[in-house]
């Protein structure tokens, strides 16, 4: 291999660099979290592409009706929320440290809006989480509408002593898109708070989805290149795959909308990765599943033969992963 190959800088050599070894993300599913896009307030349905579990690897099987909002005065799961963390994490944390040797860890908060809840509820969640043996932080999944200045405080104070990631699901720039996928959040609002995060001390992940309905490759650098000029810290792209029971099926059976091609998704996420910025790091550059809730593309199936494929037409632009 050519030793003039230009190193990305994966979310893995960030960490590495600054703790001196490898940090492994810990997700977590907690109860009783959902979306103000899911619960009424904004929207009903979520987006048109989320099948609310299919993403949430240890979201148990059994359902509460309980659903936490800001509003609510008294969240009489607390415990059991606790519990269940403190359960995900020593299960997680157990395998890791056998299979890797793992030593430092960073608990994600993954699942639904992970700010979407009463004050009180998330500092108990997010002190908890911080307390266990080995964690260097937290990376809290969100929405920008759904993110307060109480918050960002907050988990201000933590990163003098922490790392504290805000992952923002951005998705598009292009507000005709966000209203075609039901994502009930406006351009300018997604700007104004990651501006205010990055104002707040707090490091900042955008996520993209390529391949959302009518975007051409122009639209998606488009979007790429609003993120990046919002000085964010980490980009996670995805391509959008259609799953069983969402919005995006009917629109797919339909004839309505067909799925981004492997080929344009991988030049585009190319295209991108080698316009990053040297400090922007990178988290993620596909997705998929391998179950039969996948409808299409079916090369969303196979994460690792996309992930060989990413590195080699990186490797044709100077570029190793």
């Amino acid at each position: 291999m050519s030793k003039n190959l230009k190193e990305v800088l994966t979310i893995g050599r960030y960490f590495k660099n600054k703790f001196g070894e490898k940090v492994y993300k810990i997700p977590i599913s907690i109860s009783g979290f959902t979306c103000p896009n899911i619960d009424g307030t904004k929207a009903k349905g979520g987006c048109s592409f989320c099948e609310n579990d299919s993403f949430s690897p240890n979201l148990q099987e059994k359902k509460t009706k309980f659903k936490l909002n800001p509003n609510i005065e008294h969240n009489p799961f607390l415990e059991n929320q606790l519990k269940q963390l403190e359960m995900q994490f020593i299960a997680t944390k157990k395998r890791l440290e056998n299979k890797f040797k793992a030593k430092k860890f960073i608990v994600y908060f993954q699942s639904f809006t992970n700010t979407y809840a009463p004050l009180s509820t998330l500092k108990a969640l997010y002190e908890k989480a911080l307390s266990f043996d080995d964690v260097i932080g937290l990376s809290i999944g969100t929405r920008t509408d759904c993110v307060t200045d109480e918050i960002l405080d907050f988990l201000y104070e933590k990163s003098k002593q922490k790392e504290i990631w805000i992952e923002y699901g951005i998705q598009s720039f292009f507000q005709t898109t966000l209203d075609k996928i039901n994502r009930a959040d406006d351009v300018e609002n997604m700007r104004y708070w990651i501006r205010r995060t990055k104002e707040k001390g707090l490091n900042v992940c955008g996520h993209l989805i390529y391949g959302l309905p009518d975007e051409n490759q122009e639209m998606m650098l488009e979007t790429f290149k609003q993120t990046i000029d919002l000085k964010v810290d980490s980009i996670k792209f995805h391509p959008l795959y259609v799953v069983k029971n969402t919005l995006l099926t009917n629109e797919f059976k339909k004839g309505r909308f067909t799925p981004i091609s492997e080929e344009l998704y991988i030049d585009t996420v190319v295209k991108s990765i080698i316009n990053l910025p040297q400090n922007v790091s990178v988290q993620r550059v596909t997705a998929g599943i391998d179950d039969d809730t996948l409808l299409s593309p079916l090369w969303c199936k196979n994460k690792h033969q996309q992930m060989k494929k990413i590195r080699v037409a990186l490797e044709e632009e100077g570029f190793i992963y």
